[in-house]
């Protein structure tokens, strides 16, 4: 059992300064109402950097605020790097700041990833190669900003996959079948209902829409999965390993829904 990290892995917005309100870009589209760049504030962010209708996101046709997860990077960046010095105060370092957050988000998000991996019993035959990688990932998201924005993170999450991809199998080793090994990544609006996907590796799968209510997935691989609407109506996720509780935000389902432990039905749910 990893022990508990030395850093926050969920976000706290009370100690961020609305990095992802600002640096993040989006556009007009079934997720958001209308078009921002990145590095302007959201119309709705208020001077105290908390969101005006942060409890009416979904209703004012932003979706896609809802299903977003900085992974503790936003705290991490503002109490930290920048020591709680905000970019409104010192408008000189905004810019830098808000190159600085997607990628730190990046870094925390891998942590999580390597944090899981440790948890489970199955990835004892790894055990110091997960724990050297997320120790060395740690150390990263402790450098000054002009090492971070620096960095090769492709290069260092190539590593981090490498070893994620072989927690997958020692975790599905006993549970993959070859039905659901052979199966292609494009499953928008796929009529999975009931479906026997346990131990399958969802990895990257496209499952916008997708009807998986009542299917077994069980140990299941969900990372990267994109779950927006997809129907997990009593569907059976104990177990899967690399969902993150933004995945489960972006998808329906109802009270008969199995989640792993530590993620929450979210309240849209019925």
């Amino acid at each position: 059992m990893s022990p508990k990290p030395p850093y926050q892995l969920q976000a706290d917005c009370e100690n961020c300064f609305g990095l992802c309100c600002v640096a993040l870009p989006y556009a007009k589209s079934a997720d958001f109402p209308i078009n921002k760049d990145g590095g302007i504030p959201c119309r709705n962010l208020q001077a105290d950097y908390r969101c005006k209708i942060h409890q009416n996101l979904r209703e004012k046709g932003f979706k896609g605020c809802t299903v977003y997860e900085c992974f503790g990077a936003g705290q991490k960046v503002s109490q930290v790097t920048y020591a709680g010095n905000d970019w409104r105060e010192n408008p000189d370092t905004a810019k830098e700041m808000f190159e600085v957050f997607p990628i730190m988000q990046q870094l925390h998000e891998m942590l999580g990833y390597l944090h899981e991996a440790l948890k489970r019993e199955e990835t004892q035959p790894i055990y110091k190669e997960l724990q050297a990688a997320l120790e060395q990932t740690a150390a990263l998201t402790e450098l000054n900003p002009e090492s971070i924005i620096s960095l090769n993170v492709p290069a260092h999450r190539a590593i981090v996959n490498e070893l994620l991809k072989r927690t997958s199998e020692l975790v599905r080793k006993d549970a993959v079948r070859k039905e659901n090994t052979k199966r292609g990544s494009d499953y928008i609006g796929a009529k999975l209902k009931g479906a026997d996907l346990k131990g399958a590796s969802l990895r990257g799968a496209l499952l916008i829409a997708a009807d998986l209510r009542n299917a077994d997935m069980r140990l299941a691989d969900m990372i990267g999965a994109d779950l927006r609407d997809a129907d997990l109506s009593g569907a059976d996720l104990r177990g899967s390993i690399f969902l993150t509780q933004v995945q489960v935000n972006s998808a329906r389902g109802d009270r008969k829904t199995k989640l792993p432990e530590g993620l929450r039905s979210p309240a849209h749910w019925t």
